[in-house]
């Protein structure tokens, strides 16, 4: 894709439109960035910029979109604002990102979406690739936007790639050579109609996929299991329930292979670091990826013996008088919490809340009313969780994310869990689900350092 002299807009100054912006300017393209907030809100992501990138903030001005040879989306942008909408009808391209990157950077391509797993996922496949020894680069939603890599010229390149709903939206040609969907479950309905309209924007990952190309489902999942009949690539079915033709299963406390290419156990799930019930799954759904794409069978299970986890997803950040801390800020949605919750052995203190997604919390009265012990509610998502958790459990509410912490350990006893699992986007007091866990855990530290002073 030559962009040299091209008059390219992109829209969202986020990271993934910071890091667009810087390549495409490398690459020669005349480029210009606009974004519906005003200067003052932007000036840190300004400040990022390359000198020659034209702004235009605080709206999308006609100007803009009149010069416009096309058009690179930031996944924050909903594809239907009226700014887009008018490019299309001038015949103007409309692209993600990721889309982007895809078209400037050749490689062999992974690619893994679903509502929740989505970056533990992605991070064992990175680490198998690379502990077979391919030259293997991990982007995309787990934080490190596409465009921004440069793979080099000495080796064909193998991009293991996160992608949301939002990323996918803007596809055109991207076609993985492996598409991973793990789930679909209510997110993100504050954007999307209906649960229906958002397991169609998943599914586009299969979209420009071909026959000998691989499409790795989790066959439990209903709404994964119904789209394989329609698929061209060649289905690779995972699952935790039973066993499975030409994929990969648990059973007897192993992950199992069933693939023609690699049959037998691949890892009993007690030599495994990660725990949970959600993690066997990402082990199980990362696994078959890694095989079908060349992945030899030891690299799989050193990685699956030794990945520690992810920050901010069901992370233990300390134990303070007995009972245990963890932080899964990046439980952003009523399944993921449902996972996590599942995940624990002793009575839980769940810390949730934050800025709500359109989306109720009904889904989380069984799993509350069995395993919560208390329930500590923040941010703006507080009054409407509590309306529909009453009676579930005790409810508390706290200002900050300190006064929770503070909160929930008065209420817990020795072998507890204190969990930040919100069921909530961040951005109602925090910059991210990464500065929420970070302060989470700040929090924890400045607990025990009490604790442990008193104690002295």
């Amino acid at each position: 894709m030559d962009v040299k002299e091209k008059n390219i807009v992109i829209v969202g100054l986020a990271r993934s439109g910071i890091a667009a912006a810087k390549r495409l300017q490398q690459l020669g393209a005349h480029v210009t960035v606009t974004d519906a907030k005003s200067r003052a809100a932007l000036l840190e992501s300004i400040e990022q910029l390359p000198s020659g990138v034209q702004l235009d903030v605080g709206g999308h001005s006609p100007d803009t979109l009149g010069k416009a040879e096309f058009v690179v989306v930031s996944p924050g942008v909903p594809m239907a604002i009226p700014f887009l909408q008018r490019a299309r009808e001038r015949g103007v391209e409309v692209i993600s990102e990721v889309e982007l990157a895809y078209r400037l950077m050749p490689g062999e391509y992974v690619a893994v979406t679903g509502t929740n797993g989505k970056s533990t996922t992605t991070s064992l496949i990175g680490e198998m690739l690379k502990a077979a020894g391919k030259n293997t680069l991990v982007a995309g939603n787990i934080g490190t936007p596409l465009i921004s890599l440069n793979p080099g010229l000495s080796e064909m390149p193998s991009f293991v790639v996160e992608l949301s709903s939002f990323q996918l939206e803007g596809i055109d040609r991207f076609r993985p050579h492996v598409a991973v969907l793990l789930n679909i479950s209510p997110d993100h309905l504050d954007r999307y109609a209906d649960i229906t309209a958002y397991g169609e924007a998943k599914a586009r990952i299969f979209a420009n996929q071909e026959e000998n190309d691989f499409a790795v489902l989790n066959m439990d999942d209903p709404a994964v299991a119904a789209m394989a009949p329609g698929l061209r690539a060649v289905v690779v079915p995972v699952s935790l329930k039973e066993p499975v033709v030409q994929g990969v299963y648990f059973g007897d406390g192993r992950i199992e292979s069933s693939l023609a290419a690699c049959p037998g156990e691949i890892v009993a799930v007690k030599e495994m670091q990660i725990r949970g019930v959600h993690n066997i799954e990402n082990a199980m759904a990362a696994a078959a990826a890694a095989l079908v794409s060349g992945c030899d069978l030891a690299a799989v299970q050193s990685v699956l013996k030794t990945f520690p986890g992810l920050p901010h997803r069901m992370e233990a950040v300390g134990t303070v008088g007995g009972v245990h801390f963890i932080n899964d800020s990046k439980g952003t949605n009523v399944g993921a919490v449902i996972r996590s919750l599942e995940s624990l052995d002793a009575p839980v203190h769940l810390i949730a809340g934050g800025q709500g997604k359109g989306i109720g919390y009904e889904m989380l009265r069984k799993v509350v009313g069995k395993r919560v012990r208390t329930l500590v509610l923040i941010g703006e998502a507080a009054e409407s969780m509590a309306r529909d958790l009453e009676g579930t459990t005790e409810i508390r509410r706290a200002a900050t994310l300190g006064e929770a912490v503070e909160e929930a350990f008065q209420r817990a006893d020795a072998g507890d869990y204190v969990l930040l699992s919100p069921a909530c986007a961040s951005f109602d007091m925090f910059r991210d689900f990464e500065e929420r866990g970070t302060r989470f855990a700040a929090e924890v530290n400045r607990l025990k350092s009490i604790h442990e002073s008193g104690r002295r």
